[in-house]
């Protein structure tokens, strides 16, 4: 009985622990092999915050988004762009050579979260669409 009780604590320790440890250590999300969910333009992203915060963030906060608008900023040392002075992009990799005031562009990322400071959106991971 003693030895079943034991058996039983261990495998209940064992399964706790390798679940825990797979819940930690789970594999990063590849933001540019996921499909976009949605695809519009920075504005309509600002109209759409502008209705209702509270469903703007369920419908597109951490979400892969595509999202076009005219580059206003560049900055080339935290490799990153603003687009129509509302959203802050920055980029997974140094993307430097397609990017330009003035130019627009359309880019795959992950949005976020709204800075009221700044009064920007704010997407990681981003990527240049062709």
């Amino acid at each position: 009985m003693k030895k079943k009780i034991i058996l039983i604590t261990s495998l209940v320790i064992i399964v706790s622990a390798v679940s825990l440890y797979f819940y930690m250590y789970k594999a990063h999300r590849d933001i540019a092999s996921e499909k976009a969910e949605f695809a519009l333009s920075v504005q309509q992203l600002q109209d759409d915050y502008a209705k209702s915060d509270t469903l703007f963030n369920k419908k597109y906060m951490d979400k892969t988004i595509e999202i076009y608008g005219k580059i206003t900023t560049v900055d080339s040392a935290e490799n990153g762009i603003v687009l129509d002075e509302k959203l802050s992009v920055t980029f997974n990799d140094s993307t430097k050579k397609d990017v330009a005031i003035g130019k627009s562009i359309k880019i795959k990322g992950r949005l976020l979260t709204y800075d009221d400071i700044l009064e920007e959106f704010k997407m990681d991971q981003a990527s240049i669409i062709k």
